[in-house]
C-alpha cells in the first residue's frame, strides 16, 4: 500500500489536529509523544506494511503486523488506524469516554480492528512482537513484525530481556523502532536515568542497528523503514533509532517534556489548530 508523498504530508497534518482535538475534548491524554511519531505511523501505514483494514484478524495471517509497546500515544494511532479505514473516523469522538473502544491506553476487549494487544504497561510490547514473529516463522508466513517503543521504555528491563532473546534466537523478521525524543514524562531521559548509546546497546545483543536522525521528515522516515526490510532476513532482527522532537507541528510544544501527558485547553487549543491547517476534514 502506498500513497503521494504529498498526499502523505496532507493526511500527516489532519493526524494532528485529530490528536489535539481529541485530548482537548477530554482534557486527558498524551499529545507530545503523539505528535512526534506522526510521521513513523503515517510512513509506516501509508507506505510501508501490507494489512487488510476491511477485514481484520487477529492472527494477522499473511499480513505485516505492528505492535505499540508506549501505548499512552494512542492518539496518533487512533487517528491513523481511522483514517486508513479501520474504523469509521467519527469514532475518534469518543476517545477516553465511557465504554469507548478507544481508551486512553490501547485494549482488546471491545474489538477495536487494528489493535491486537492492550498496551501502556511499558516494556511489554517487544516480548509480544517477538512472539508474533516466531509465529510467522512457524506458519512460513514471510510478512513482517513491527513494534514502536518510547526511549524513556528502555529503562525497563523486560525490553532488554527481550532484546536478548531476539538477537540470540535470530528474530531477523522483526523490526523494533525506537522513538528516541530524549523525553519522557519527569524531565530528559539523561536526567532520569541515561540510556547512553541506544544503538550500541542493541548492536551487542546481536541487533542490526538504523539510525534515523531526521524522524520527523516523512521521506526520510518512508526510505529508512525500506532499508530495514531490506535489512531483514538476514539472520539478525532490526532496529531503528528514530531521532524525533516531542510536540512537533505545535511551537509551544516542542523544546520541552511539558506536554507529555497534557492537554491544552481552549485557547491552547486554537493556537495549535492554526498552525495544522484543516486537510482531510475534522471528524
Amino acid at each position: 500500500m502506498s500513497h503521494s508523498l504529498e498526499s502523505s504530508l496532507e493526511f500527516a497534518t489532519q493526524v494532528r489536529r485529530d490528536i489535539v482535538r481529541m485530548v482537548h475534548a477530554v482534557n486527558s491524554g498524551h499529545p507530545g509523544g503523539s505528535l512526534g511519531c506522526t510521521e513513523y505511523f503515517v510512513a509506516l501505514y501509508r507506505h510501508i506494511m501490507e494489512y487488510n483494514a476491511q477485514e481484520f484478524s487477529m492472527d494477522g495471517q499473511n499480513e505485516d503486523l505492528f505492535f505499540l509497546s508506549n501505548g499512552h500515544i494512542s492518539p496518533v494511532y487512533y487517528s491513523v488506524l481511522a483514517r486508513c479505514g479501520f474504523f469509521p473516523v467519527e469514532e475518534l469522538n469518543t476517545f477516553r469516554k465511557i465504554n469507548s473502544r478507544l481508551q486512553g491506553h490501547p485494549t482488546t476487549h471491545e474489538g477495536l480492528p487494528g489493535v491486537r494487544i492492550a498496551s501502556g504497561s511499558l516494556g511489554q510490547g517487544m516480548s509480544v512482537a517477538i512472539g508474533a514473529a516466531l509465529a510467522k516463522k512457524m506458519n512460513n508466513d514471510p510478512k513482517l513484525v513491527f513494534c514502536l517503543h518510547g526511549d524513556g521504555e528502555l529503562q525497563e528491563g523486560q525490553i532488554w530481556e527481550a532484546a536478548m532473546y531476539a538477537g540470540a534466537n535470530k528474530v531477523d523478521n522483526l523490526i523494533a523502532t525506537i522513538d528516541a525524543n530524549g523525553r519522557q514524562i519527569d524531565g530528559n531521559t539523561e536526567d532520569v536515568l541515561d540510556l547512553g548509546n541506544i544503538g550500541d546497546k542493541f548492536a551487542a545483543f546481536g541487533w542490526e542497528v538504523l539510525p534515523i536522525s531526521t524522524g520527523n521528515d516523512l521521506q526520510s522516515v518512508i526510505n529508512g523503514l525500506k532499508k530495514a526490510i531490506d535489512l531483514s532476513g538476514r539472520g539478525k532482527p532490526v532496529v531503528i533509532v528514530l531521532r524525533t522532537e516531542m510536540g512537533q507541528g505545535v511551537d509551544y510544544m516542542m523544546g520541552t517534556h511539558a506536554w507529555h501527558g497534557v492537554a491544552p485547553n481552549d485557547d491552547q487549543l486554537a493556537a495549535a489548530l492554526a498552525q495544522l491547517p484543516e486537510t482531510l476534514g475534522d471528524y
